[in-house]
Formats: C-alpha cells, structure tokens, sequence
C-alpha cells in the first residue's frame, strides 16, 4: 500500500511539473487542436473555442457561438473524413498565436488556418478557416 501511494505522488508531482511547464511558455497549443481535427471530434476541438468566434468553411464565414461553431465542424466532419492533418506554419505574436495547415479528407485537400489567442492563463480559438486547396 505504501507503494502505491508513493507512486500516485509521485504522478500527481509529474504531471504538476508538466502543467508548470505548460503555462511557462513552452506549451504548444496547437498539438491538442491538430489532434482532434485530424480525429474530426468536433466536442473535443470546441473545448478550445472562444465563446464567440468566426468559423469559415469553404469562403462561408460566419460569427458563432461555441456551440453553434461546434455544430459547423459536426457537420463538416460528418462530410468530410479527416485522413490527416499537418501544421504547416506557425507564428506568434503577444498574446496571439496562427497556424496553417493541411487537411486531407480522402482525395480532397483544405487549407486550415487558426487563430487563438490567450488571456494568460488558457488560448481559445478565435477564428477557424477551412478552405479547399485549389
């Protein structure tokens, strides 16, 4: 039982370092967000959303809310299998973070580009563009 609990501290310990480093600077907000867009899970890449942003799939931009941007990529998704996804280029700037990248649905290819932005403590996505590579 000892050990137990001293491998449970010993866990929580490392993944308080791990979460310290996160907020230090280091952290890569893209990583989740490139993740769940190339598993096309549309609830779990909202958890990044602002609650309100823009959303534009192929040249139709819109200003949602959380939810109703969540709906968006659902239905995106649910047309459009993700097969891979590939940051291409990233770039920062006081408190707000870009990327591009490359989203292949099986025979099509989008360009993604991301805004986030931080308060210091969490990023959101602001704005989410998808449009077909031409």
């Amino acid at each position: 039982m000892e050990i137990l609990r001293k491998l449970t501290l010993a866990a929580v310990l490392a993944f308080a370092c791990l979460g310290l480093k996160a907020q230090g600077g280091s952290y890569d907000v893209f990583v989740p967000i490139a993740k769940y867009i190339s598993q096309g899970d549309a609830d779990r890449l909202s958890a990044w959303f602002a609650d309100n942003l823009e959303i534009s799939i192929q040249s139709k931009s819109v200003e949602s809310s959380k939810t109703q941007a969540r709906q968006i990529m659902r239905t995106f998704f649910g047309t459009h299998t993700p097969q891979t996804f590939d940051i291409t280029h990233t770039a920062s700037r006081s408190n707000v973070k870009y990327a591009l990248g490359s989203l292949s649905t099986g025979g099509e290819v989008y360009m993604v580009t991301i805004f986030v932005s931080s308060d210091g403590r969490t990023y959101k996505i602001q704005q989410l563009k998808i449009d077909k590579n031409r």
